[in-house]
């Protein structure tokens, strides 16, 4: 695991110094080594620079940017089958001087050019300069497990794995995104292509871009997409055959995830998940699997105890830490550092904590996201399916809710004084508006609707196309929680939760490996009749027979919790400090983009009631990341 960063400034105006400081703010991504190359080439100046985490082949060897004839590359992730490529190149006659999979994808994209990509079993984020064509390319894996953002303005082409290295360069304009901001506040994550910022973009999951150094022309491909997975003909399979063949890809991409020269470790929550994995990887190794749990006191939030069950049924070498409120204010202060766009997910306080655990211990660990999205794991899909099936059949729905849009819960007499009612009224009023499942999902899960958006922001009110409107691609062939999955996939999955894990691992120094992510093993269960996975309400109907394979179904049978922190217990506490610090009026004044006067009405009936805490939650990390970076 690595950092990558560097530019293509067709100014020419460029240096050396500003390619080492990009690289070297990336120093907790990759701090084994670093490199740089800086190139005066005749249509641009071309940076490529390195920081990194040595895992394979832990000799120089593998130091990047790496050069074989014409081509040079940077690389951040992983490649685990580069050892079965690099056997087919052998036979071809390629040489190697390393045991690293950077040689090997190096090597693969000079035999086969960009189809290479389509041998490539990983998470990777790739910068391949082709000297002899004047062309630079950028690759992404296909569940966009690593990340990549560019940037481009006036001739400038930055790229890197954080936004931070932006920073860096001196002629990086750092003008705040109304789209990021919007896509921020109304789901808590900005989702691809949009960055915070203008000009700024991720390349999207299972794309490259390739751009020629002579004539600036850009051309954006995708190789790989999940919609197209489950656009595929269903399987006329048993259960117990998919069952076979599912439990042998997981066997697959477990073992594949453990092949490192240094020591590898699990996340184990306790959950069907994370117990899968350390299941599998457990039952046929008989030196102890080391795992990591965070715990918190608070008992509605607290998955340790159940972990550790897990654990010592297992045979794991187990560690737990338990989270109190000084740890998480310990850490508070360092997340505009670590996540530098807003990111308003508030476990990336338990994960950041779990990853400094791990890494006294190991430098790689192994998660277990993908789970719910693969397999059919969240409550918000059924519930999709139930209230927009329920309101549906309400009599002028949307006449209803475009009434209720008009008059506040706080207008609604002898209502308007019970608990969490101005929550519930919203939530009914956002069902009867919905028009599909997918909008009935996201309107359950979003903090701030299109209409208090339009309060809260000052922002140009435009369509933001988002991997949410692919969700009419989905052929009928598919049920309708099967393409809320895949959307899920393409936006929830990919924008918050690898986004979370990754900042969380890197800020340690620790690689943090994704094995429910597997191509190969998605790309079956897409496949698969729905059923399968949600079976009579059962959630992860499949995966649950897997695991109880290993683990007796008693130990795992309990209500599903969620990876969170007791946001609303600690709220109240120390943390209001930093409420009443960073949404003072005089601060947000100088925020262009929010209405100060809306904040000071959410601020002052939080303090009044402690109602809305997700929105106060969302404006503090705002305000936070906004004092750190635009200030």
């Amino acid at each position: 695991m690595c950092g990558i960063t560097g530019f293509c400034d067709f100014t020419k105006k460029s240096t050396q110094k500003n390619l080492q400081n990009m690289t070297d703010v990336l120093h907790h991504r990759g701090p084994d080594d670093s490199g740089y190359s800086f190139f005066n080439d005749e249509f641009a100046d071309v940076g490529l620079g390195h920081r990194r985490l040595s895992i394979l082949d832990l000799s120089s060897h593998g130091h990047q940017p790496m050069q074989f004839n014409d081509l040079e590359i940077v690389y951040n992730g992983e490649v685990y089958n580069f050892k079965e490529i690099r056997e087919k190149l052998k036979k071809v006659n390629y040489t190697f001087e390393s045991d690293s999979d950077t040689e090997v994808i190096l090597k693969a994209y000079h035999k086969w050019g960009i189809k290479f990509v389509d041998k490539l079993n990983g998470m990777f984020s790739i910068v391949l300069y082709d000297k002899k064509k004047e062309e630079i390319t950028f690759i992404r894996d296909r569940a966009g497990i690593k990340p990549f953002y560019y940037y481009e303005k006036d001739g400038l082409l930055l790229f890197s794995s954080e936004l931070k290295s932006f920073h860096q360069h001196p002629q990086f304009k750092k003008q705040v995104s109304d789209e990021g901001t919007k896509l921020f506040f109304q789901y808590g994550y900005i989702l691809e292509p949009y960055t915070i910022f203008e000009n700024t973009y991720k390349l999207k999951a299972g794309h490259y871009l390739s751009i020629d150094l002579r004539t600036q022309k850009q051309s954006l491909n995708k190789y790989w997409d999940i919609i197209e997975c489950y656009n595929e003909k269903k399987l006329n399979v048993s259960f117990e055959e998919a069952k076979k063949e599912t439990k042998k890809l997981l066997k697959t991409a477990c073992e594949y995830r453990m092949i490192s020269d240094v020591p590898v470790g699990i996340f184990l929550s306790g959950g069907y998940d994370s117990s899968a994995v350390a299941a599998i990887l457990q039952s046929d190794r008989s030196e102890k699997i080391k795992t990591f749990t965070i715990g918190f006191e608070e008992e509605k939030y607290n998955e340790a105890k159940e972990a550790k069950k897990i654990a010592q049924h297992l045979g794991t070498e187990h560690t737990e830490y338990y989270c109190t409120q000084k740890d998480a204010l310990d850490i508070l202060p360092n997340l505009p550092e670590i996540w530098d766009e807003p990111f308003g997910d508030n476990s990336v306080i338990p994960t950041t904590l779990v990853s400094q655990l791990a890494r006294k211990d190991v430098t790689v660990s192994l998660s277990a996201d993908g789970g719910d999205e693969v397999f059919g794991g969240y409550d918000k899909y059924t519930q999709a399916l139930k209230y927009h099936n329920i309101f549906s059949k309400v009599p002028l729905k949307k006449q209803l809710g475009k009434v209720m849009e008009k008059f506040s819960s706080q207008a609604i007499p002898f209502f308007n004084k019970t608990y969490n009612f101005d929550f519930r009224y919203k939530k009914v009023k956002d069902l009867l508006l919905s028009n599909s499942h997918l909008d009935t999902m996201n309107r359950l899960v979003m903090v701030f609707d299109e209409k208090e958006s339009e309060k809260l922001l000052n922002t140009r009110q435009t369509k933001i196309v988002t991997s949410f409107d692919k969700y009419e691609s989905l052929n009928n062939s598919n049920h309708a929680i099967d393409k809320l999955m895949a959307i899920d996939y393409k936006t929830y999955q990919l924008d918050d939760i690898l986004v979370k894990v990754d900042r969380a691992t890197m800020s340690a120094s620790l690689e943090g490996r994704e094995p429910l992510l597997d191509y190969k093993l998605i790309e079956y269960v897409a496949k698969l009749p729905n059923d399968y996975k949600i079976h009579n309400g059962d959630k992860k109907y499949l995966l649950k027979s897997i695991v109880h394979d290993y683990i007796p179904k008693e130990l795992m049978d309990r209500p599903k919790m969620g990876f969170s922190m007791p946001l609303e217990e600690w709220f109240g506490d120390e943390l209001k400090d930093y409420v009443l610090e960073y949404l003072d009026s005089s601060l947000i004044q100088q925020v262009e983009l929010l209405n100060t006067k809306e904040v000071e009405s959410l601020k002052n009936r939080w303090l009044s009631d402690g109602s809305g805490v997700s929105k106060i939650w969302l404006i503090l990390v705002y305000m936070m990341w906004w004092k750190k970076w635009m200030i």
